[in-house]
C-alpha cells in the first residue's frame, strides 16, 4: 500500500470542558477518495482544519508528506485583501502555473473574475472558492460541504471535474448522491472517534447500521453482566467472611464502562401540523407567463396539482425556480395567462433566506412570536423546550441569540417554524441546506407521510428521487417542461443532464430551429479557452499516449493476471478510462480545429 500523503494519528480535542475528539484518525494516500461523515456537531470541520493545518489538536500527531500540496476549502471563504475574483483565485496558484487556468476555471463557474468579492451572493462566494482550490490541481482537496448553496448545473459540472482529476480527496457533504459518484473509502466520525470501511458512501448506511446494532447488543450484554454480578454482591457472599475483592473490583470496572458510554445521538423528530383537508384540485395553471426587461423567464406554462402531489422544480440559478413557484401559490401575479387555486388552501413556506433571521432573537422567541413558552402544533399547546428538543435543540438554547446558531441549526429552526404552521400545501425552498443525513432521513419521511401536497425547490438529486412525484425543468427561452418521476427518472427521459442542452422534441423545433441557430451563427471568435485547449491538446493526446502505451506493455505480459489479479484489474481500469480520456481529446481537438478553419476561411 502506498505511504499516506496526509495522516492524522489519536487526535484529541476539548471545546469548553467537553471533549468533541477522542482518538479521531484520517489517512488518505495518493489518489484515494474519502467521504468524511457523522452528525452536525460531531467535528468533521475540526478534523478537516486540523488536516489543513488551521488548528492544533490538543493530543495526536498530523503528517502531511513532504512536497505535498494541500489545498481546504472551508465552508466559508475569507476574501477580505482581493479586489476581484480573479485576484483571490490567482492567489491560490503554484508559481508554476499558468495563470490562464485561473480564468478558465471562472468561466466554466459563471464567473468573469472581475466580481467585487464584498458583495458576492452565497452562490458566487463557493464557486470563487471552488475555482481557487481546484486551480493549481493540487495532492489533496479537503473539501467541507462543496455543494452547499451551488446549483445543480454547478454540482454535476464539479463532479465531472472531480472524476477526472488524480488528486486525492476527502470530502464532507450531505449531499448522498455526490458522495456516492466519488468516493472509495468512508470515514465515520462518531462521539469522538472515527471508523473506517475501505467502500464508498454508497455502502456506509448499511454498514453503520450493522455496527449501531452490534453495539446495541454489546450494551445489553454488559447490562446484563452488571445485574447478575451485583445480585451475587448481595446474596452470593451470604456464608463467608471476606468478600471476593477482584469480583467487586470488576464490578466496579463495569458500572463505570456503562456510566461513561455515550450512546448515539437521537434523532429529530419532525412533524408537520396538519390543516383542514384541500379540494382535490390544488393549483391549475394555464399559459402562465412572467418577463423581466427583454428576458422571459417563464413562457406559456401549464400545470395541474392534485392534492397528494409532491412536485420537484430544478434549474440553475437564476432560471425562475423561484418566480414560478411563486406564481403557482398566487404570491406574484402571472404577466399572462391564468392560475387558480383550489377550495380551502392552507399554505406554509420554508425560503431559503435564512440570513433574513434576526440574529438577536432568541430560539424561545423565533419559535413562539415572543408570546410565553408554547408553541401550537396540531391544535395543541407544547412547551417551546418539548419542541426543541424534537428539533435536537437543547433545552439550554432557547434563550441562545439565532446569531449563535450553526448553519444545520438554522436550518431546523426553519423547519420547526414552517412545520409549526397548520397546512395542506408545504411550500419548500431548499430545506436540506446544512441539515446531515439523519435530520434529512427523518424530514424525507415525513415528508412522504404528509396528507397535503409539497412542491420542492431543491439541487439534492438523491432527495428528489426519493420523494417527488413529478420532476419541473427550464429548457431556455422561458420554456418549462414537467416529466414525470424522480430527479433521475427525468435525466431518462430528457437525455441530458442540466449542465447539457436537452434534445428537442419536434414539437419544439417548430418554429424554434432559426433562433437555435443564431447564436452558432452569431460567433464571430473562438474563446479564450477554446485558443488554449487547442494549442496544448496536441501535447496531452501525446503524452497519454505514451503513457497508455507503457500500461499495455505491462498487460502484455501473459503472467500478469495469474500472478496479480488486483494489480491486472487496477491496470485494465486505469487503462480504459485513459483510453477514452484520449477519445475524448482528439475529438475535441478536431472540432476546435475545424472550428478555426472556419474562422480563418
Amino acid at each position: 500500500m502506498a505511504p499516506p500523503l496526509l495522516q492524522l494519528k489519536d487526535i484529541a480535542l476539548t471545546f469548553g470542558g467537553t471533549p468533541l475528539l477522542t482518538g479521531a484518525e484520517l489517512s488518505v494516500s495518493t489518489g484515494e477518495r474519502v467521504s468524511l461523515v457523522g452528525r452536525n456537531g460531531s467535528g468533521k470541520s475540526t478534523l478537516l482544519r486540523m488536516a489543513a493545518r488551521l488548528l492544533e489538536p490538543d493530543r495526536g500527531s498530523v503528517f502531511v508528506q513532504p512536497g505535498a500540496l494541500v489545498r481546504y476549502l472551508p465552508q466559508e471563504a475569507d476574501f477580505s485583501g482581493y479586489e476581484t475574483t480573479l485576484a483571490y483565485v490567482e492567489a491560490g496558484l503554484k508559481p508554476t502555473d499558468d495563470a490562464y487556468i485561473a480564468r478558465y476555471l471562472l468561466e466554466q463557474l459563471g464567473l468573469t473574475g472581475q466580481e467585487d468579492p464584498a458583495h458576492l451572493s452565497g452562490g458566487e462566494a463557493r464557486r470563487a472558492s471552488l475555482a481557487r482550490v481546484l486551480a493549481p490541481d493540487p495532492d489533496i482537496l479537503l473539501l467541507d460541504e462543496p455543494t452547499n448553496h451551488l446549483d445543480l448545473t454547478t454540482i454535476e459540472w464539479l463532479e465531472r471535474d472531480l472524476a477526472s482529476r488524480r488528486t486525492a480527496l476527502v470530502i464532507i457533504s450531505h449531499d448522498r448522491r455526490f458522495l456516492s459518484n466519488l468516493t472509495r473509502s468512508t470515514v465515520w466520525l462518531d462521539r469522538g472517534t472515527t471508523r473506517r470501511i475501505e467502500r464508498g458512501f454508497a455502502h456506509f448506511e448499511e454498514w453503520r447500521d450493522q455496527l449501531l446494532a452490534e453495539e446495541e447488543r454489546e450494551q445489553h450484554k454488559l447490562d446484563r453482566k452488571i445485574v447478575a454480578e451485583e445480585h451475587w454482591m448481595r446474596y452470593g457472599v451470604t456464608a463467608r467472611r471476606k468478600r471476593n475483592m477482584r469480583r467487586v473490583g470488576e464490578l466496579a470496572s463495569l458500572r463505570e464502562q456503562r456510566r461513561t458510554y455515550r450512546g448515539v445521538t437521537g434523532a429529530a423528530t419532525i412533524t408537520a401540523s396538519s390543516a383542514e383537508q384541500s379540494g382535490v384540485l390544488v393549483i391549475e395553471a394555464k399559459g402562465i407567463g412572467k418577463i423581466y426587461g427583454d428576458r422571459a423567464v417563464v413562457s406559456d406554462f401549464s400545470i395541474r396539482v392534485q392534492r397528494g402531489d409532491r412536485i420537484g422544480i430544478v434549474g440553475p440559478n437564476g432560471s425562475g425556480k423561484t418566480t414560478l413557484i411563486s406564481m403557482l401559490t398566487g404570491a406574484l401575479e402571472p404577466d399572462t395567462g391564468t392560475v387558480r387555486l383550489g377550495a380551502n388552501l392552507a399554505v406554509a413556506t420554508l425560503d431559503q433566506h435564512r440570513d433574513s433571521l434576526n440574529p438577536e432573537t432568541t430560539v424561545r422567541d423565533a419559535l413562539t412570536g415572543g408570546h410565553g413558552d408554547t408553541v401550537m402544533v396540531n391544535g395543541a399547546g407544547k412547551h417551546v423546550v418539548s419542541y426543541m428538543k424534537d428539533f435536537l435543540f437543547a433545552a439550554e438554547q432557547a434563550r441562545t441569540p439565532l446569531g449563535k446558531l450553526s448553519g444545520g441549526e438554522r436550518g431546523r429552526l426553519m423547519l420547526a417554524q414552517a412545520l409549526a404552521k397548520p397546512s395542506n400545501l408545504l411550500v419548500l425552498d431548499e430545506p436540506t441546506n446544512d441539515l446531515d443525513m439523519e435530520t434529512l432521513d427523518v424530514l424525507e419521511d415525513m415528508l412522504a407521510d404528509y396528507p397535503g401536497t409539497v412542491l420542492l425547490i431543491s439541487h439534492d438529486r438523491d432527495f428528489l428521487d426519493r420523494l417527488v412525484s413529478a420532476v419541473v425543468v427550464p429548457e431556455g427561452d422561458g420554456r418549462w417542461i414537467e416529466y414525470a418521476g424522480g430527479y433521475s427518472d427525468m435525466l431518462t427521459q430528457r437525455g441530458a443532464d442540466l449542465a447539457r442542452e436537452a434534445p428537442k422534441t419536434e414539437a419544439l423545433k417548430a418554429g424554434k430551429e432559426g433562433a437555435a441557430s443564431e447564436p452558432a451563427a452569431a460567433k464571430k471568435r473562438m474563446s479564450f479557452k477554446d485558443k488554449h485547449a487547442l494549442e496544448t491538446l496536441p501535447k496531452s493526446i501525446a503524452a497519454w499516449q505514451a503513457e497508455a502505451a507503457k500500461l499495455q506493455s505491462k498487460l502484455d505480459d501473459p503472467s500478469l493476471y495469474t500472478r496479480d489479479r488486483p494489480g491486472f484489474e487496477k491496470i485494465t481500469a486505469v487503462l480504459g478510462e485513459l483510453q477514452q480520456k484520449i477519445a475524448a481529446a482528439e475529438e475535441q481537438w478536431l472540432e476546435l480545429e475545424i472550428m478555426r478553419e472556419d474562422l480563418t476561411g
